[in-house]
């Protein structure tokens, strides 16, 4: 069985056999068709497997030279021709006599069974498939450029290990850019939507308006029918008397708002100007001129003919304080509308006529004094002067403003609300008094002493509940008592309730830093920490409450914008960074992001800001304080001081681990408290990524200083040992072997056998 394979392989049959040429083939006779009975009698041997297309195509032209020649014999040695077969008929069957049509090849006779007929199918497709294997390769050596059918594999790309995180972080990059554009696409269009709601809205709204201003225009034309002739004239005088006063005052007042400019400038700052500030003071105690002197005045008797010139003057003095307030400092304030401040006089005088402010401050210096000359002088006309209450008020957020500790002045203004309570109830009890007849009862004002002295003294002591009163008898004095009574548990309770608040406010820091501290040396105590770092505890606690005011500033710089937190951090490192060599030449703004990673930090007396060996993560700015470089056996040797505004540790921040670069070379420790800021390794890092051209400029400063320590590390190198004196001289004999002589087996055996002899 594996012969007759073998000779399918490798025999005739199996290579290609060369076609007889078409001009040389004998022209065959023809025969008769033979019967079934003798084709199958006449079976045909083994053919060979099929050829390629090349030797198949000379016997193609063999079989149509063979079918000529019998058509030009002719019918008389031939039988009677068959019919032509159909076009739906299968094609002729040479095994069974039939002949091939014209135009068709002859299909190659069935191959002979070797093994079986599924394993005979197999190993011809191997055969083939080898064959076009082999013409393929054959073609490669021939043309070296023709390309394999076959598909390449894609090429994996090899890259370095700092081009393939090079390659995440741009992946990573533009997948963030994606989300962030798709995100404001989705944004854009929720605005957009948002929008469009907002002006379909605002257009029915203005259809509304448009349909109510038609129907209110409609009624206003049958009111106007309705209505005399005499009507518009009156309106028009109505709307046209504002308009002239407002024109006439300018006018009149122009060239003293013309020299003021000169002065005070055409807009104030309410905020920041201490001139305005100055001056609200002087509005203040005009106002509390009028609010405290007012009602002493028109319940005690104190206008007598000696003092009224006195308050006549004073009273002169509050009104024109007033109105130069209104006149020359209120219509320069200026004042925010929509974001934006506006500085132009007009707009400021105009918004402030229309103000509430202003309606008070016209109120209040109304010339009801006029009254004076049929009733007399009474201090009651003079009762709208209160209405410049507003002016107390913004004087005392202006102040709180300026000052360091606003609770100063929260503690007296609450003191002084109290004294004016206090002052209102000695006057009301005065009038009681007089009311009931001055010294006809023990509970009544005697009519002895300073009447307000007395009158007060009864005040404080009914408000503040202390006892020891008269008794009231009548019920007008009964009710009258009964009412204080209350009124003084009420105000007396809400008084000690905010002057708690005020003083919690003003030591809410100092119970804070109290609070941690404590909670610190409890969790101390607790764990058995020992007295010594309990009391370094303690120690940094005190100083950096005293030295800062609070534990960490970075709490209260969050709280504030970016904007002010930079201008904060500016104004304090900028210039010292400027002055540090490795950054001189680094772009200003990359500076700026360095001083808004700075932490502060704390160190007590002998604490080791870093020690050699270490490795270096962070660069020093010293703020307050002193640091020393030290060394030697015991740390003792001072090599050198370093100051506040000095920097240390900033080299290793630009050396990589390699070769130990990021290592610290000394120790430092501080030389008494000292403040420092810190800048660690990875925040610069991260900024450095969006300055590129000052991370060049870092690179090549780095360098260059690496340089300038070179040749004492090449030193250093020099002076290593090499070869055998790594392992140093050879050790000295010990005494008690140099007693025996020499170390040989020799020497030493003999000189035994000498000493036994």
């Amino acid at each position: 069985m594996f012969s007759t394979l073998k000779k399918i392989i490798r025999g005739p049959g199996v290579g290609p056999t060369p076609a007889p040429a078409p001009a040389s083939a004998p022209a065959p006779t023809p025969t008769p068709a033979p019967t079934p009975a003798q084709a199958t009698a006449s079976a045909p041997s083994p053919a060979p497997p099929p050829q390629p297309e090349k030797d198949e195509k000379p016997s193609v032209n063999n079989n149509e030279a063979k079918k000529e020649d019998k058509e030009e014999k002719g019918p008389a040695s031939a039988p009677a021709p068959a019919p032509a077969p159909k076009p739906e008929q299968k094609p002729a069957d040479p095994a069974n006599g039939q002949p091939p049509a014209e135009g068709q090849e002859a299909p190659s006779p069935p191959h002979p069974i070797v093994i079986n007929k599924y394993s005979d199918t197999h190993l011809r497709e191997i055969i083939k498939q080898m064959r076009e294997r082999t013409l393929m390769y054959k073609e490669k050596v021939t043309d070296p450029y023709a390309s394999s059918p076959e598909r390449s594999p894609a090429v994996t790309p090899v890259l370095r290990k700092k081009d393939f995180l090079k390659k995440q972080e741009e992946e990573r990059k533009r997948k963030e850019e994606e989300e962030r554009i798709k995100k404001e696409e989705e944004a854009k269009k929720a605005a957009e939507a948002a929008e469009k709601k907002k002006e379909e809205k605002k257009e029915e709204k203005k259809e509304e308006k448009k349909e109510e201003k038609k129907e209110e225009k409609k009624e206003e034309k049958k009111k106007d029918d309705k209505k005399p002739e005499t009507a518009p004239e009156k309106e028009e005088n109505k709307s046209m008397y504002p308009k002239i006063k407002c024109t006439f005052m300018d006018t009149l007042l122009k060239p003293i708002e013309d020299r003021m400019d000169k002065v005070l400038g055409i807009s104030i700052d309410p905020f920041t100007d201490r001139r305005y500030i100055a001056w609200l003071s002087i509005v203040t105690i005009a106002f509390n001129y009028n609010l405290w002197f007012i009602p002493i005045r028109m319940a005690f008797p104190y206008h007598t003919p000696v003092s009224i010139p006195l308050w006549f003057t004073l009273d002169v003095t509050a009104d024109l304080i007033y109105i130069i307030d209104m006149i020359i400092f209120q219509p320069r304030l200026q004042f925010c509308k929509g974001g934006d401040i506006i500085y132009d006089r007009a707009i400021i005088k105009k918004s402030y006529r229309e103000s509430l402010k202003f309606q008070h401050a016209l109120l209040s210096i109304i010339p009801l004094e006029l009254l004076y000359i049929p009733f007399g002088f009474l201090s009651i006309f003079r009762a709208n002067r209160i209405m410049r209450f507003e002016a107390f008020f913004e004087f005392s957020d202006r102040l709180e403003g300026i000052m360091t500790k606003a609770y100063i002045w929260r503690v007296i203004r609450t003191i002084g609300y109290l004294l004016f309570i206090l002052h209102l109830n000695s006057c009301i009890y005065y009038v009681a008094s007089a009311y009931q007849g001055i010294g006809k009862t023990k509970w009544v004002y005697s009519g002895e002493g300073s009447a307000y002295l007395r009158c007060y003294y009864f005040a404080v002591r009914t408000l503040i509940n202390i006892g020891g009163l008269p008794e009231p008898h009548t019920v007008f004095e009964i009710m009258f008592q009964l009412t204080n009574f209350f009124i003084g548990v009420f105000v007396f309770s809400s008084l000690i309730g905010q002057m708690r608040d005020v003083i919690g406010a003003a030591t809410a820091g100092q119970t804070y830093f109290r609070a941690s501290m404590d909670g610190c040396v409890a969790y101390m105590v607790t764990n058995r920490i020992p007295k010594l770092v309990q009391h370094r505890v303690r120690t940094w606690y005190n100083y950096t409450w005293d030295s800062q005011g609070m534990l960490d500033e970075s709490e209260l710089l969050e709280q504030m914008p970016l904007v002010m937190r930079t201008a904060i951090a500016v104004d304090i490192n900028l210039t010292t960074f400027q002055k540090i060599d490795l950054f001189k030449g680094c772009d200003n703004q990359m500076l700026v992001d360095m001083l808004l990673r700075l932490k502060s930090i704390v160190y007590l007396p002998g604490d080791f800001v870093c020690k050699k060996g270490d490795i270096g993560k962070e660069m020093y700015i010293i703020k307050a304080g002193e640091v020393q470089v030290i060394g030697g056996p015991d740390n003792k040797i001072v090599f050198v001081t370093l100051k506040a505004g000095c920097v240390f540790g900033e080299i290793s921040l630009l050396q990589s681990s390699a070769n130990g670069g990021n290592r610290r070379t000394a120790n430092v420790a501080a030389h008494g408290f000292a403040n420092l800021f810190v800048l660690d390794k990875k925040d610069l890092n991260d900024i450095l990524v969006h300055y590129p051209e000052s991370q060049k400029v870092l690179a090549r400063k780095g360098r260059k200083l690496m340089k300038a320590k070179g040749p004492a590390a090449a030193k250093a190198d020099e002076e290593k040992k090499k070869g055998l004196t790594l392992f140093g001289p050879k050790p000295p004999t010990p005494k008690l072997l140099r007693a025996f002589g020499g170390f040989q087996k020799k020497g030493f055996m003999d000189k035994l056998k000498n000493a036994s002899s």
